[in-house]
């Protein structure tokens, strides 16, 4: 009785301790540059359930208990942590502004996803990372290509495919401006730079499917990059056997004047001699950007952003051996060249941005940006090939040594192909919170000039295979000449609208949106609806979050779909069409009592009107005809959290399964007297008697690598952290492959497996933790470090793609053109 007549008495003197009395403090979080920071999570120590997320200004608000010391997290993958004791009085609203540090390299005491992506299908990368990663290529796209449904089987290529999808499928913004890349691409080799610079980057977001609406009309990804607002006098440099990089960045002392420069040199030549392809190859990739911002008040800011790009690449190949084949038959190529191969892509882009906030609620955002590429080609290339089968007998003193030739010819390649294209659009974008919306809407118009000259052949002369034809010609294969100018309009627009509520102890969210888009080549219209749906108890003792999404994707095509086989351009081509549905579920957990979190999606995607392509290298060649259907099905997951102490590494598996279905193809099979099947596509037989139309139905697409596991992994010598080791392994399943004759149900066979490894050990001799002394001439340096790093530590003949020949009896080979070998790199990283 006088425990009930205490809690009563309680109840009528104290009201908030049932109800509890709340405080809300609010501000700006910036990082150590002063640079604005978006998705900061602010949250109260062990309840990670309160987070709330700074906005795309760097303003949070949170709402927490009064009249008591209570503890604030402030934050963010990639930055130091901060904790602060606060003791706040009733219904009072306190200011209070935070900076972050950035970490040297990762060393998390905290593993909290921002409230914001988890309510979506976008995941938020560390752009350090992106800096530091091992591996030939490095940079951002190496930290995707490690991540759940990302897929790349070639480690001279900045290009992945998403799902199921193609290079082509994926949408790249940096600060809100869509970025393109070359069309001329062939080979990885040709590639060079990647537009984004990871010295520059402030944030980078990743989705693999179920995006917003606000997103852009690709099928298969979206990668969102925000580059630093600078404060102060800043830089990072770089420099390896492959190259290296400058960045730069300053502010004057009252902010309202910014600006960053970042220049880079890459160099493939040491990678490129370890090919079996042997010659003087000259390769020099060169980019330099600039990112100025001007804030003009403090509600109007005006920042532009320019890049200038030029990759240029060229061979004098001498000769080639490969071996391949079986231990049952062991063959060699080999291939004397005569000529020269010469690629250059020169880009340039500008985009101008005007934010102008009426208050902490509204902004709008007006955009207008122009892109310039111009590419050449030209190759003119002979080769004498000889086909020989090796001694394979191990009693022999000859073994391995050639036994006899199967076969001799000669090849020869000729490019001459240019093209230009321009992109020119203007893009209005809003956003408002009101209560618990948040609305977002754009209206954008586009402009595209194209001019392309192609003219290329092969020609293949093996036993009568190329012969004079009545004895004055010559047959050549793959001939492509045609000249194309096109100019179009696109129009593009979208709203979208996510709603936030609490409901018995459980956070709810849904983001809905609409597209619309429409292009005057083909006059097609399109509206695409997207939707998302996330849940998260907050009664549970694990931080748990469902999420699911629904919606039409749909790509409008570009030039290169336009284009078939042939080079004729239909422009009656309809945009493609995918229909996502996923599911995803995240969670938090402790193991080793240290921090980790995991998450897994599964997703179905309905596949309409596509256009089937086949994949050489890099390079899609497309069908440019709706003339398939299909589907895409699988499973990501990824574990992610600190295995060693202080160290964050993540691994990730990927279950995906991709066909189509062609319509109204089908081939036949021959039979001879006897029943048997003795040509299949061909009726030029005298012993053929009966035949037997065969439908293919659903074959697997190009990228239909059925599993994919990939580890990203950090680790240090606890006695001398300076001492530090990162691992990159990559494991992919076998791809489809088939021969050039574009009969996409031939594409049968598969290449070997993609295995790679890359490990890099580096020395801190500066760093956050162990900072240069004030006397040293180094002491104006944050960082210095030295890094070891093998390439390919297994040295696996990875194949990227095949050589097609004939012998003397007509048999086609299929020749395998191998990746880099295993290689040494010394990098010198610096931050000042």
């Amino acid at each position: 009785m006088r425990f009930l007549f205490a809690l009563l008495f309680s109840f009528c003197l104290y009201p908030s301790i049932f109800f509890g009395q709340k405080a809300i403090i609010q501000g700006k979080v910036t990082g150590e540059q002063g640079n604005l920071l978006s998705g900061v999570a602010v949250f109260l120590l062990n309840d990670t359930r309160t987070a709330n997320n700074t906005d795309a200004d760097g303003v949070y608000k949170l709402s927490i208990p009064s009249g008591k010391p209570v503890k604030v997290v402030y934050y963010l993958f990639g930055y130091i942590s901060d904790t602060i004791t606060v003791n706040v009085n009733d219904d009072e609203k306190r200011t209070i502004n935070k900076f972050l540090s950035q970490r040297t390299y990762d060393r998390s005491t905290f593993e909290v996803v921002d409230r914001s992506e988890r309510e979506s299908f976008m995941s938020r990368l560390d752009p350090m990372i992106a800096s530091s990663i091992t591996g030939p290529g490095g940079g951002i796209e190496m930290v995707l290509k490690t991540l759940p449904g990302v897929y790349s089987n070639n480690e001279l290529s900045s290009q992945y495919s998403v799902r199921g999808g193609n290079y082509d499928e994926n949408l790249v913004y940096v600060n809100d401006v869509e970025i393109y890349r070359p069309f001329l691409v062939r080979a990885g080799q040709q590639e060079g730079l990647s537009f984004a610079n990871p010295s520059m980057v402030e944030s980078l977001k990743f989705s693999a499917g179920g995006f917003e609406a606000k997103y852009g009309d690709k099928l298969s990804s979206v990668l969102d990059i925000t580059y630093k607002r600078p404060k102060k006098f800043a830089g990072s440099a770089s420099a390896s056997i492959l190259g290296g990089s400058l960045q730069l960045e300053s502010a004057t002392k009252n902010y309202r004047l910014s600006g960053m420069i970042g220049a880079r040199y890459r160099t493939t030549q040491y990678l490129l001699n370890s090919l079996d392809v042997q010659g003087e190859y000259r390769p020099a990739f060169t980019d330099i950007q600039a990112y100025v911002l001007y804030n003009i008040t403090d509600k109007w800011d005006v920042d532009f952003l320019s890049n200038y790009a030029v990759n240029n690449y060229r061979i004098f190949p001498s000769n080639q051996t490969t071996e391949f084949g079986s231990i049952n038959q062991a063959l060699q190529l080999r291939v004397f060249f005569d000529g020269k191969e010469q690629t250059r892509f020169a880009t340039s882009m500008g985009a101008i941005t005007s934010t102008y906030r009426f208050n902490d609620k509204f902004k709008l955002k007006l955009i207008a940006s122009a892109f310039n590429s111009d590419e050449s080609e030209k190759s003119d290339v002979q080769g004498q090939y000889f086909i020989n089968e090796l001694e394979r007998d191990l009693s022999k003193e000859n073994f391995g040594d050639v036994a006899f030739n199967r076969g001799v010819g000669s090849y020869q390649t000729y490019l001459r192909n240019q093209l230009n294209y321009q992109v020119y659009n203007v893009e209005l974008k809003g956003f408002l919170e009101k209560g618990n919306h948040f609305y977002q809407w754009g209206a954008r118009a586009q402009h595209e000039a194209i001019q392309d000259r192609l003219n290329e052949w092969k020609m293949i002369d093996s036993a009568g295979y190329s012969m004079p034809l009545n004895g004055d010609s010559i047959v050549l294969n793959d001939v492509v000449r045609s000249e194309t100018t096109l100019s179009s309009n696109r129009f593009q627009g979208y709203f979208q609208d996510n709603y936030r509520w609490r409901k018995d102890s459980i956070e709810y969210s849904i983001t809905g949106g609409i597209r619309a888009n429409y292009w005057t080549l083909n006059e097609q219209f399109i509206v695409s609806p997207r939707l998302v749906l996330s849940m998260r108890p907050l009664h549970w003792n694990r931080d748990v979050t469902f999420r699911a999404a629904a919606g039409r994707y749909v790509q409008p095509p570009f030039y290169r779909e336009l284009r078939n086989l042939k080079g004729v351009i239909n422009t009656d081509l309809k945009a493609q069409e995918s229909i996502h549905f996923i599911s995803g579920v995240d969670f938090t957990f402790k193991a080793w009592n240290r921090p980790f979190s995991f998450y897994a999606e599964t997703y179905f995607k309905i596949l309409k009107n596509l256009v089937p392509y086949e994949i050489d290298n890099v390079r899609v060649r497309y069908y440019a005809e709706n003339i398939s259907d299909g589907y895409a099905a699988g499973i990501d997951m990824k574990v992610n959290g600190e295995f060693v102490k202080g160290v964050q590494s993540w691994a990730s598996m990927s279950i995906m399964q991709t066909k189509e279905d062609i319509r109204n193809d089908f081939y036949y099979n021959y039979f001879n007297a006897k029943g048997e099947k003795i040509i299949a596509g061909y009726t030029n037989n005298n012993e053929v008697v009966d035949s037997q139309r065969v439908e293919p139905g659903y074959i697997p697409r190009p990228t239909d690598q059925r599993f994919n596991f990939s580890l990203f992994f950090q680790d240090y010598l606890p006695k001398n952290p300076s001492l530090s080791m990162q691992i990159t392994l990559v494991f992919g399943s076998r791809l489809p492959i088939g021969p050039p004759d574009f009969n996409r149900y031939r594409d049968t066979l598969r290449i070997p497996p993609y295995r790679r490894v890359d490990i890099g050990f580096s020395k801190h001799f500066i760093s956050a933790d162990k900072p240069a002394k004030k006397t040293s001439p180094f002491r104006n340096f944050k960082t210095f470090s030295l890094s070891l790093e093998v390439f390919n530590l297994l040295g696996v003949n990875n194949t990227v793609s095949y050589l097609w020949i004939k012998d003397v009896t007509n048999r086609q080979y299929g020749i395998p053109n191998y990746l880099t070998n295993r290689l040494l790199n010394l990098r010198l990283q610096a931050t000042f």
